[in-house]
């Protein structure tokens, strides 16, 4: 009895381990899980982190991403709705809503990959054939000035640009998505070039492009300078009219003002101012290589026929 007891024992011990250790899974942060009895779902999928109870041995554990994961597709050359072939490179941003659903229409991330290959580039291709390269290649906040597209006629203008062209890529796309559990978050392109033929012709665009600004830049510059120089001119004429008006108003205060100092010199002694003036006079009319021939009664020669200074 004893030892019946003892091998119940050790059969609860045994049946104890085996549910520890088959019997309950701890789930970690960012994934999420799914039950499955011999290859069948059971119940809902279990999101929670933690420690979680199943049947052991007879129910799996199916273990699957939840955080956002990322789709990059390969680069293509597609047409646009102009027929002009633009060079395209897009990724895309999913996570798994619905792990049941995943699990039995997926299963794996590389089939998941592949599906969002298929269904992505299918609308890429669709919605950039509906549009014109320029739609393509601007972004959407761009302003119309900035642009040099190729294929536009004058006066046109874009219609949506190429950052509400990939939202409405994420909308349509979001739509198909869910009936595999896979919620499509974002879609954006990565990389938006011309192919080699159509980049030589707007290389081509934007020089001739820049050429014109800067020649419109140059005239406008070089009217700015006329402008400036014309002002300069005429400023400097007022400059130098005003200063020439001074100065002839200054000398003539100065004569006026010369002329009196003179006649109240005179008025003082006229006759010691005559003597003045007369040897200033012979000062400027002699030189040292100069003669003088005076008639005897010359006024010039007065002062010099009298030996003591009179007349």
């Amino acid at each position: 009895m004893k030892q019946a007891i003892q091998f119940f024992l050790v059969g609860l011990i045994v049946l104890a381990a085996i549910v520890i250790y088959d019997g309950f899974f701890i789930l970690s942060e960012g994934k999420q899980a799914m039950i499955t009895q011999f290859g069948a779902p059971v119940g809902k999928p279990i999101t929670d982190a933690g420690p979680h109870l199943k049947l052991p041995f007879v129910q799996q554990v199916n273990l699957f991403e939840k955080k956002i994961q990322i789709w990059d597709g390969d680069p293509n050359q597609v047409p646009t709705n102009d027929k002009t072939f633009v060079y395209l490179d897009v990724t895309a941003r999913w996570r798994i809503s619905d792990a049941l659903k995943y699990m039995q229409a997926v299963k794996t991330e590389p089939r998941a990959q592949s599906l969002l290959d298929d269904i992505i580039d299918g609308t890429v291709r669709d919605m950039v054939n509906k549009n014109d390269l320029i739609e393509i290649i601007r972004s959407s906040d761009w302003s119309m000035d900035t642009m040099t597209p190729t294929n536009r006629n004058p006066g046109e203008a874009p219609k949506q640009g190429r950052d509400q062209i990939a939202t409405h890529i994420l909308e349509t796309a979001a739509k198909v998505t869910p009936q595999y559990g896979i919620e499509l978050t974002d879609v954006m392109f990565k990389r938006v070039n011309y192919i080699e033929s159509v980049r030589l012709k707007v290389y081509d665009r934007m020089i001739s492009e820049r050429k014109r600004i800067a020649a419109e830049k140059r005239s406008t510059g070089e009217g700015q300078k006329a402008e400036i120089l014309g002002k300069v001119d005429r400023e400097l004429k007022e400059i130098t009219s005003s200063a020439k008006r001074d100065a002839v108003t200054i000398m003539g205060q100065a004569d006026a003002e010369a002329t009196k100092i003179y006649g109240q010199a005179y008025s003082q002694d006229p006759d010691f101012y005559a003597f003045i003036k007369t040897l200033e006079s012979y000062r400027n009319m002699l030189g040292p290589n100069s003669s003088l021939v005076l008639s005897s009664d010359s006024d010039m020669f007065r002062y010099l026929k009298s030996i003591d200074g009179q007349k």
